[in-house]
């Protein structure tokens, strides 16, 4: 196979820039943090500007780290804002490239397959990455940074570590360059993928480099990590075969729905149900909405501080079915099961296992189907009007609960402020 080009693009302290941005300020020599001014001075900051990353300040620290002796302005999160500039650099990429070849890996990452457009445009990989960075820069003032590889993996490494000390904020890899200039590499953690557990692992058989991992004994590889082996010893070469193609026409066998939250405070048992309720009642109109039904559920019940060991478990359904009423149910007599009715509860996560279609919706002998029938329109009703209106537009009476948290969720997105009233 023909070897081909790809660029990654990562939007440079992404939500920091473009609050910079909306206050005519440059992003690279303001201090900004963005963070939630009404939580505690331990909230995670979001993002940092680059220029207090000069100063040492660590993305996705928390406030109190930030020294006193450095001044910054705090703006509270965005969500919606940071999408819509998101989906705008999008919509430059699709200038240059085809949604076909165009692969989103988070809201301000992409990768890009170039291989087919350079004899197109006459262009190196590396003069259209500029052009491409060029423009983003030119049409919304976000500084991007670029990696290129001859495959996907290389292309990621050559943003996080290459691209980071070149002027232009560009980076190459292919194979050979990569085993040339980046075995010796440390910290091993710098490479995609190599999280802290697999360097403590790494380290404990005196690997800590990736030139090591290349010419380690892999069979000893293979026992310390399973079938993941063979993704860290392709990595250690700098090969990885998937392609953009590959990665759009993969189709999963099982799928799933999920929601979880972490609480902001100590719920004890009798609020920490009412959470699995609101969320199963979210999650249930995603099932409507999306026309889906589900057969078996899974609960996770984290507790404050290690308190005690996480709970979790699953349950299967006598139906297949979107209904709320009947769903609740379920879960609740799996949350009384699993969970400890003492311990201080801080994290929550639902799953409704092995979604199919509506088409394969099936009854028990108790089931009353016109009931069921009833159920679906009042969800569909509910839907058209949150859409219209907004999420809080209609709520249930155990929203309005002093430990409800639904309607402040409706406010988010992915946990952080959507930005909107």
């Amino acid at each position: 196979m023909a070897e081909r080009i790809y660029l990654c693009i990562d939007l440079k302290s992404f939500y920091a820039s473009v609050e910079c941005v909306e206050r005519g300020l440059d992003p690279m020599t303001t201090n900004l943090v963005v963070a939630d001014p009404n939580r505690s001075r331990g909230t995670i900051c979001l993002a940092v500007s680059p220029s207090l990353k000069a100063l040492g300040v660590k993305n996705r620290c928390r406030v109190f780290e930030i020294p006193s002796t450095i001044p910054y302005l705090m703006a509270p999160p965005r969500m919606k804002l940071y999408i819509d500039y998101s989906a705008e650099i999008y919509g430059i990429y699709l200038k240059y490239i085809a949604k076909e070849d165009i692969q989103v890996y988070s809201i301000d990452e992409a990768f890009l397959d170039v291989t087919d457009y350079l004899p197109l445009y006459h262009k190196t990989a590396r003069e259209l990455g500029i052009q491409i960075l060029k423009d983003i820069q030119k049409t919304l003032r976000v500084i991007a940074t670029c990696g290129i590889g001859t495959n996907l993996y290389l292309a990621k490494v050559a943003l996080d570590i290459t691209a980071k000390h070149s002027a232009d904020f560009i980076g190459y890899l292919d194979e050979e360059s990569y085993c040339k200039t980046l075995w010796n590499h440390r910290p091993i953690t710098d490479f995609w993928r190599v999280g802290r557990g697999t360097a403590s692992r790494l380290s404990s058989m005196g690997i800590t480099t990736m030139g090591e991992v290349a010419h380690a004994e892999e069979s000893i590889l293979y026992r310390a990590f399973g079938v993941d082996a063979e993704y860290l010893i392709d990595h250690a070469w700098g090969r990885e075969p998937t392609t953009i193609a590959q990665i759009k026409s993969y189709k999963s066998l099982h799928n799933s729905l999920s929601s979880g939250q972490v609480l902001f405070r100590d719920y004890n048992f009798e609020e920490g149900l009412l959470i699995v309720k609101e969320m199963a009642d979210l999650l249930c109109l995603d099932l409507v909405d999306k026309g889906l039904v589900t057969s078996s559920l899974g609960l996770f019940v984290g507790y404050s501080k290690d308190t005690a060991k996480a709970s979790h478990g699953t349950i299967s359904m006598s139906v297949t079915t979107s209904s709320a009423p009947i769903i609740i149910k379920y879960l609740t007599e799996l949350y009384e099961k699993i969970t400890s009715r003492s311990a201080p509860i801080r994290r929550i996560n639902i799953e409704f296992i092995n979604v199919v279609d509506e088409a394969y919706e099936q009854y028990d002998l108790f089931t009353d189907p016109e009931e069921l029938e009833r159920n679906r329109r009042i969800s569909h009703a509910v839907i058209d009007l949150k859409n219209r209106y907004g999420k809080n537009a209609i709520l249930k009476g155990m929203n309005l609960q002093k430990a409800a948290t639904t309607m402040e969720r409706n406010r988010q997105i992915g946990g952080h402020r959507s930005g909107e009233s």
